[in-house]
């Protein structure tokens, strides 16, 4: 009778437990919200602030282990700060297309499913603007193309549906200029900090 109950239970537990793991061929689509940090010290006479922005990304597995992803978001738009004062005296905004290689460490597990991955990140600055010190002045910052490292996990909600959880640090550095005039490099260098819903789908 014992066993007959450690049995029932050992069901009942299987049939409630979430199972959200992917396997090759699946499609992830997630939406959620990053945070990007710039490093402190990314200038010598100006920094960039932090900004937060809507993301979203798609991710392909190729096999149960091996997956690529596409990391796309609603521009994000930095105050840019005097190290002296603290004063604002300019902004920019990014769009940062990211394409990454993940490896998911347990592609089977039921509920939680941690992953790395390594990535290329293409920065795209636009709509610089001055104001403050700056003001009347035309600053333009390049465009960037460097590395990006990531780490991060999924919490099955059920078979569909999970919660994400991502850090990432992107290699990001832009020449700056003034009036045509080089204001030397500027090394973002942020972290972020993303929360993602995520749904699969099979095709």
């Amino acid at each position: 009778m014992k066993t007959r109950y450690l049995m029932l239970a050992a069901v009942a537990a299987a049939t409630l437990t979430p199972v959200a793991h992917a396997e090759a061929g699946d499609w992830l689509f997630r939406v959620g919200a990053h945070y990007v940090d710039p490093k402190s010290d990314n200038h010598p006479v100006v920094n960039v602030d932090g900004a937060a922005s809507l993301t979203l990304n798609f991710t392909y597995f190729m096999t149960d282990n091996w997956a690529v992803e596409l990391l796309g978001a609603v521009p994000f738009k930095h105050d840019i700060n005097l190290n002296a004062t603290g004063a604002k005296v300019g902004s920019t905004t990014h769009l940062p297309p990211t394409l990454g290689l993940q490896y998911h460490f347990r592609p089977n597990a039921p509920m939680f499913r941690p992953y790395v991955a390594a990535a290329l990140n293409a920065t795209i600055f636009y709509d610089e603007e001055t104001q403050g010190a700056l003001a009347g002045t035309e600053l333009s910052l390049d465009n960037s193309f460097g590395a990006s490292l990531e780490v991060g996990a999924d919490f099955a909600i059920n078979d569909k549906w999970a919660v994400n959880v991502e850090a990432r640090w992107f290699d990001i550095d832009t020449d700056a200029r003034l009036d045509g005039a080089s204001l030397g490099t500027v090394e973002v260098d942020p972290f972020a900090i993303g929360v993602m819903l995520t749904r699969k789908f099979k095709f």
